[in-house]
């Protein structure tokens, strides 16, 4: 589960701004809206709504989360010597634009042990990382490495619960490129310490913004199994958008796949975004989803290309399968923009279904909004809830709803559009 993620440089980010997922001592929705820690056990949100206007930088936390999770996975494998890491720093500011980005990631991963990693990297090269885990609650420094720019070289340092024979160690140094992590470089060399985390990061972290776009894979290899198909069905039935079934068409694609528009309906799948474990689907593949409707006359059906569909009904396509392999992996999904094209009861639906009892892996949503419906006591703990506004340096500044220590009973909705929390946008009049 993800305990606390920062960023400082990136984008619109300026200073370092931290999204914590610690619950406070409220006790409003514990059972629902918390994870049921043991003991001294961390107890963890499992839900977070992010609010702002537009261009305040709320898109680009998570894209900071999804530049991580890029560099993690593809650092060791993706680039070759010398090619440009995907980071840009914020560039209103010339002594900031000479600095490298910065990422601190605290989680809890699959093995139970909580982690803390950090990266600093330029579009040239990395700059530090480190990583520090808790496996029986005392802080453990695995491993550490910074570039001195003054003398041109890297500094290592391993820690004596690093479980690796000398030798090892500097093979896996040697093999770690300027433009490439560690992390990833000694999971290629087979390390097995560091999986849980590695794995934690690729894979229970699914981060969804503009840039990335939303990959219907997932959804697409529902729909390849039986009993998928009825998960999927029942995912799609709650929006009563009328569609009595789904079905998969693949068609075959040349070895030089168009990179034109698709013909009417067609939805191609992104596979450079990355496959989970275990995916079947081949890459030299065009799906097509067709929607089959009863006539309200007759009994038989007739197919709709799912691209004429309306954009809701393609966007909630598009989210059941991550929604449903997130709830069932216990995954961490962060979605820029959850409402557009959906209804606000079909908003609230999908935050709903992390806050329920079918959440039984503790799976989180941090999510980006402005459907202020959303802004509800009766949904969402006062914690739960984040505001992303510009700064007078024009950078980003995320801050809690707690800042404004709002009373329980409180309107957050009507509060927040009179402005009383922030983060709202400043409307000129023109009507002169």
């Amino acid at each position: 589960m993800l305990v606390e993620f920062s960023v400082t440089n990136f984008r619109s980010i300026q200073a370092r701004q931290t999204l914590n997922m610690v619950a406070s001592a409220d006790t409003a929705h514990r059972q629902h809206n918390v994870s049921p820690g043991k003991g001294r056990d961390l107890r963890l949100l499992r839900s977070a709504a992010i609010y702002g206007p537009n261009a305040a930088g709320k898109s680009n936390l998570l894209r900071a989360l999804e530049t991580l999770r890029q560099l993690v996975q593809n650092s060791a494998i993706g680039l070759q010597e010398g090619q440009r890491l995907p980071v840009t720093p914020f560039l209103l500011s010339k002594a900031a634009a000479r600095q490298p980005s910065e990422f601190e990631l605290v989680f809890i991963a699959d093995d139970g042990v909580r982690y803390h990693y950090c990266c600093a990297a330029s579009p040239e090269r990395v700059f530090k990382e480190w990583l520090v885990a808790y496996p029986q609650g005392r802080p453990q420094r695995w491993f550490e490495r910074e570039y001195a720019p003054e003398t041109g070289s890297q500094r290592w340092w391993f820690g004596p619960n690093f479980k690796a024979e000398r030798a090892e160690r500097k093979v896996w140094q040697d093999f770690t490129r300027d433009n490439a992590l560690f992390l990833s470089t000694a999971i290629q060399l087979n390390n097995a310490q560091l999986r849980p985390a590695f794995t934690w990061i690729t894979q229970k972290l699914i981060v969804v913004v503009p840039v990335v776009g939303l990959n219907p894979l997932l959804s697409f290899e529902l729909l390849l199994q039986e009993s998928g198909q009825e998960k999927i069905m029942r995912f799609m039935r709650t929006a009563d958008i009328g569609i009595d079934r789904l079905e998969l068409l693949e068609e075959e694609l040349t070895p030089s796949p168009p990179t034109g528009p698709l013909l009417p309906g067609a939805m191609r799948v992104h596979l450079e975004l990355g496959l989970p474990p275990g995916a079947q689907l081949q890459a030299q593949k065009r799906f097509r989803v067709l929607a089959w409707h009863r006539c309200a006359d007759a009994i038989e059906e007739v197919p709709l290309e799912l691209g004429d569909e309306s954009d809701g009904t393609q966007r909630l396509f598009q989210f059941a399968g991550g929604w449903l392999r997130a709830l069932e992996w216990g995954a961490t999904l962060c979605v820029d923009e959850l409402d557009r094209s959906l209804h606000p009861h079909m908003t609230r639906f999908l935050v709903g279904l992390f806050l329920s009892r079918s959440n039984e892996k503790n799976a989180q949503l941090v999510f980006t909004t402005h459907d202020t419906t959303v802004l509800d006591t009766d949904l969402l703990r006062r914690d739960q809830i984040w505001l992303v506004e510009k700064d007078e340096q024009s950078s980003s500044r995320l801050y809690s709803l707690l800042d404004y220590s709002p009373r329980k009973d409180e309107a957050l909705e009507r509060g927040y559009l009179k402005g009383r929390y922030g983060a709202i946008p400043l409307i000129a009049n023109l009507r002169g």
